[in-house]
């Protein structure tokens, strides 16, 4: 029987007071971590297609668990596979045989069993697999000797702030930090030739150079992700790059949206009126809550109404509602309006003339940090391990244990449960929201300006009333989440139907979806997809605990992300199942040095773990399974050194 502290289904932003005892025990089904909000390679993005397109039953690993189960203990079965995906569609736009028996550079193949014979193989054939990465990079080396791909951290500055080191105008890489904060840049890129077509052996062979989000978000410079990572000194685990620019879908165009003071200044699309209007109207928002006068008449009204009153000119309206704000708009208040065009006015400047910041490598960083800051101090983690059931004790009504998928008992005080593990019993009274998703690898940017590494945002508004907008962020390969001369387009927005007919409309408006280019056609100058692939994503964020059937009071739900831009709903929850579960805890706290914990004799002694098919064996003393969570963790974090 092993017997941490808290057993959690899912990685979510969590820690303690970063003692070694008592610890964490996290559990993951999958083989990656971070569940939806994972990052893929492009292989591996293609093995999650597969995976969630099958309808397979999984069956039990040990069919003689129940016998762990005693007389005055009852279990609440937990959901076999993830249903949280739902519609996967993908498409290329290219010559797919060309790519038969083209493979990945560099890949690792996939552990495809439990167990020590299948491990060893997989060893041997990735040793032939390193062979292969050095093979390719050579030749990439010597066919393109004035490019180079990476990272390199800049020299650290002290002070309150973290600083951003920019290589160009249009491109800043930041790191956060209070103290010594750690800046990366990515090489700018510049073609004198016209764009080079790229085929879908090219994606394939690249495909360890592409970073592809289930999710798509950005961080809001002043949101309370940043904070956290400063806080609890995650940030030193990532580094980030600025959005660069906001754009606008008008009259069929793109085009930018002057944000901060001086590019309303510097901007050539307004009008001197109209700069003066807009200054005017957002210097009124930074703090409207000093002027109730102005707009307690429209508190009952949709903002799109309250900015006609304010004598806006129907491009600024636009630009306000879709582009800063970035609000709905039927359903939007007024209210709410103002307080969205105050956060991004507040996080304007603070690491660049955009109010976002997008992790390196993706979203999927975010997690991944988490998880060292936790191995680092105690916590476990075991991937590739399925739970059977919740063990439930019939006189108190509290959880004490689970079972996996092997037959052994695992107890604990505290149960984080990912709302995907929960059964359909469980979630009989439960409705889910669900997110249109949509990956994009295109050719060329939807506005091509002199400066190609660009991280942009899009909204585009929709054609009918009620339906949702659909939030469009474009990256760069400076990002490092795609290739060389590609850009990598993901497309967000509450769904109404199946993700392809939400989102498809939007693709067909910006992009040229045609397998070969045409002459004389006005889809040459869109960008052209080169794959694309649609899904829709459960949203249960806004579910409460008590929407679930027969849940014990330690067993706290999480969920997965919303469609929110930002990350302010997942840091939210994390806190407030954190101090339901340590009320005198500060959550997050900023983290001693490892070295410099001092132990007292009750922590110095081993960890009391170990594992067992007996519900009554007391546990063993063991260290092995933390040491090995400590040893992974401090090479990673001496890899990031």
């Amino acid at each position: 029987m092993f017997n941490p502290h808290c057993v959690v289904f899912c990685v979510i932003p969590k820690c303690s007071s970063y003692k070694a005892s008592p610890m964490s025990f996290v559990i993951v089904r999958k083989n990656y971590y971070g569940g939806n909000w994972a990052s893929f390679s492009f292989s591996g993005l293609l093995s999650w297609i597969k995976e969630n397109q099958q309808n397979t039953d999984i069956s039990d690993e040990c069919e003689d668990w129940r016998k762990l189960i005693l007389e005055n203990e009852e279990v609440i079965s937990l959901s076999k596979k993830d249903k949280t995906i739902q519609h996967v569609e993908d498409f290329c736009f290219g010559d797919q045989d060309s790519a038969e028996n083209v493979e990945e550079a560099g890949a690792l193949l996939k552990l495809p069993a439990f167990g020590a014979s299948d491990a060893d193989r997989v060893a041997q054939e990735s040793e032939k697999e390193c062979t292969l990465v050095e093979n390719t990079l050579a030749e990439v080396e010597s066919q393109e000797p004035e490019k180079a791909t990476g990272t390199e951290p800049a020299s650290t500055v002290e002070g309150n702030d973290p600083e951003i080191t920019s290589e160009s105008e249009s491109s800043h890489d930041a790191a956060l930090g209070e103290s010594t904060p750690e800046t990366g840049s990515a090489p700018s890129e510049s073609s004198a030739q016209g764009p080079k077509k790229i085929t879908y052996a090219q994606i394939v062979r690249e495909g360890r150079r592409f970073n592809i989000d289930l999710v798509s978000k950005l961080l809001y410079s002043r949101g309370l992700l940043i904070d956290l990572l400063i806080k609890s000194n995650v940030s030193r685990y990532a580094e980030f790059k600025n959005a660069t620019r906001i754009l606008a879908f008008q009259e069929g165009k793109v085009e930018q949206v002057p944000c901060s003071r001086a590019d309303v200044f510097n901007s050539r699309q307004l009008t001197m009126v109209e700069k003066r209007m807009l200054m005017k109207f957002l210097t009124f928002c930074l703090d409207y809550e000093q002027h109730p006068e102005e707009y307690q008449d429209y508190e009952n009204s949709t903002f799109a109404q309250f900015l006609r009153t304010r004598k806006l000119t129907p491009s600024l309206q636009h630009f306000i509602l879709h582009s800063i704000a970035m609000v709905s708009e039927t359903d939007c208040s007024t209210l709410e309006g103002l307080q969205a065009t105050k956060k991004f006015l507040q996080c304007l400047g603070r690491y660049g003339n955009t109010p976002f910041l997008f992790p390196l490598y993706g979203q999927g960083e975010i997690p991944q940090c988490f998880c060292r800051l936790c191995a680092v101090f105690g916590g476990i983690y075991c991937l590739r391990h399925s739970v059977q059931c919740l063990v439930v004790d019939k006189e108190s009504e509290r959880c004490k244990a689970i079972v996996d998928h092997f037959g052994q008992r695992i107890s604990a005080n505290y149960f984080i449960v990912e709302d995907s593990y929960l059964s359909e019993n469980t979630c009989t009274n439960v409705c889910y929201r669900q997110i249109s998703r949509a990956v994009l690898i295109t050719d060329q940017s939807v506005l091509n300006t002199d400066a190609e590494q660009q991280v942009s945002i899009l909204t585009v508004p929709p054609e009918d009333v009620g339906k949702p907008a659909v939030c469009i962020i474009e990256l760069c390969s400076s990002t490092m989440t795609c290739m060389k001369e590609t850009y990598l387009v993901h497309l967000t927005c509450p769904s109404t139907k199946t993700a392809r007919e939400d989102l498809e409309p939007v693709v067909q408006k910006l992009f040229n979806l045609n397998e070969e280019k045409e002459t004389e056609n006005e889809e040459l100058e869109k960008p052209r997809v080169l794959w694309a692939v649609y899904f829709n994503m459960r949203d249960s964020s806004g579910v409460e605990k008590k929407s679930y059937d027969g849940l014990p009071s330690n067993v706290y739900v999480c969920s997965g992300p919303d469609s929110a831009l930002g990350n302010d709903c997942a840091v939210k929850q994390a806190e407030t199942i954190f101090h339901e579960m340590f009320p005198a805890e500060e959550f997050c706290p900023p983290p001693p040095n490892p070295e410099d914990i001092i132990y007292d004799e009750d922590e110095i002694a081993p960890e009391e773990s170990g594992f067992s098919n007996s519900p009554e064996t007391k546990p063993e003393s063991s260290t092995e399974e933390s040491s090995s969570g400590d040893s992974t963790a401090v090479k990673k974090e001496d890899n990031e050194e």
